[in-house]
């Protein structure tokens, strides 16, 4: 066997190299033996490791795999809308409920700018949805997207923004859902909950009414009665005066004695048959006042509507306001705008009565007003005739809104008011159909609006 040698200046690993394409049988000393051993040995755990790393790299995208398939089918399984977008609004990813939205496929929409798929009145968001912030600032928006020349249901979005490993912010994350069908069905709610709502102060008012009603026909039963008496007693007693008065004129224009006229004057019969007359008056007028809010309350203890006819609402508000007008001394400058030909099935006294009210009311609050004017206008809406009373005077106090309608409630002054006109006038609208409703405008003044079913 030949023996291998090499020079001292040789590398071991050109030696060995020589020595391993040589065809020849090598025969190596202790010393090159172990270093081929332990190359052999280094070689077999690199292949061993390189074995080892291409298993865990196929587990690894095994895994990787399964977690892409993972979030894709969570993601195509939402319903809600998700676009994935860079930090200039291009779209970069984006949900099957995104594609179906915007009717439009991935390939389509991918590397175009988000902008271009958002209605156009809803743009005016987006800067706020794509600025950059950090990583905890979510910024909520609604939009509609474009789709197919269309627009798509309102969506509310949720912009959250995106970094990569260095906390550069490289764009954002867009998820929404459609809010179209949930505001449509809030808002029927909160409708709904406002009529009933409004049935239920009807109904509280209603049953307030109604027992004030039975109070006040107590109350106006047992003043009748002594109401009846005064005015009785009060026309006899102008009959007394005048028999009385002309006896005492005939006696007295014959002579009579001194002692007879000295007493006609000590007893002061002259002043007391002139005081007759203002007393007498004084108390009739008092009566009549008496009488007539005994008549107010007897009519609120019906609940019937009374006799219903066909009523013109141009002549009806145009003899109530001639009535309402010559009762009060100031000049207000009235504006009368009723639509021709309408008519409403009612009482047409009650009616009138009720225009009256609202009428003296409004010329009664301006009477401090520079230049007053009211306006006084009905005109159909829908099925309905819709009557409005405004002026331009100080208006109705905040306070006052809410009992302006209770009974002997009034703002004017002692001896002016009773309390009962628009108690009245609340309860005739009522049994006809409508409501009563007192309102300040913004310009200023107030105004009093009911509407009727129309004829």
């Amino acid at each position: 066997m030949a023996k291998a040698t090499h020079s001292p200046e040789a590398s071991g690993a050109d030696t060995l190299l020589k020595l391993i394409a040589s065809s020849s049988t090598l025969e190596l000393d202790s010393e090159r033996e172990g270093v081929w051993i332990e190359v052999i040995r280094k070689m077999d755990e690199v292949y061993s490791d390189l074995l080892r790393y291409e298993v865990d790299l196929e587990h690894k995208n095994a895994e990787l795999e399964e977690a892409q398939a993972f979030v894709t089918n969570v993601i195509e399984s939402v319903s809600d809308i998700l676009v994935v977008c860079d930090a200039k609004g291009t779209v970069q990813q984006a949900s099957s409920a995104f594609l179906q939205t915007s009717g439009r496929s991935l390939a389509d929409i991918s590397g175009r700018n988000i902008a271009e798929m958002i209605d156009l009145p809803h743009r005016t968001q987006l800067p706020s949805l794509l600025k950059p912030r950090s990583s905890a600032e979510v910024v909520d928006g609604e939009l509609r997207f474009a789709a197919g020349g269309s627009s798509s249901d309102l969506f509310a979005i949720n912009s959250s923004p995106r970094h990569d490993h260095r906390g550069r912010f490289i764009g954002v994350v867009l998820t929404g859902r459609p809010i179209g069908e949930l505001r449509r069905a809030y808002e029927a709610l909160h409708k709904a909950h406002q009529e009933l709502q409004r049935a239920q102060r009807q109904l509280v008012e209603q049953e307030k009414m109604a027992s004030l009603g039975r109070l006040v026909a107590g109350v106006a039963h047992e003043l009748n009665n002594p109401i009846s008496f005064v005015y009785g007693n009060i026309h006899t007693l102008m009959r007394y005066r005048t028999s009385l008065v002309g006896y005492l004129d005939a006696v007295h224009e014959q002579p009579v004695a001194d002692e007879l006229a000295a007493l006609r004057s000590d007893l002061r019969i002259d002043a007391i048959l002139e005081d007759f007359g203002p007393l007498i008056e004084g108390t009739l007028e008092g009566a009549v006042r008496i009488s007539e809010i005994v008549k107010n309350l007897r009519r609120l203890s019906f609940s019937k509507l009374g006799e219903v006819e066909r009523v013109n609402i141009e002549r009806l508000i145009n003899t109530a306001v001639l009535w309402a007008g010559r009762t009060k001394q100031h000049r207000v400058d009235i504006q009368i705008e009723v639509e021709p030909d309408v008519w409403i099935s009612g009482n047409e006294g009650q009616l009138h009565q009720v225009i009256v009210n609202l009428v003296e009311n409004a010329i009664d609050a301006m009477r401090s007003t520079e230049q007053p004017r009211l306006l006084v206008a009905a005109g159909r809406q829908g099925n309905e005739i819709v009557f409005r009373i405004a002026d331009n005077g100080p208006g109705i106090d905040q306070d006052h809104l809410s009992h302006i309608f209770e009974p002997f409630f009034t703002t004017k002054r002692v001896g002016e008011g009773t309390g009962l006109g628009l108690w009245i006038s609340y309860g005739i609208v009522r049994e006809h159909g409508g409501e009563l409703i007192a309102s300040n405008a913004s310009e200023g003044g107030a105004t009093f609006s009911f509407a009727l079913p129309a004829a």
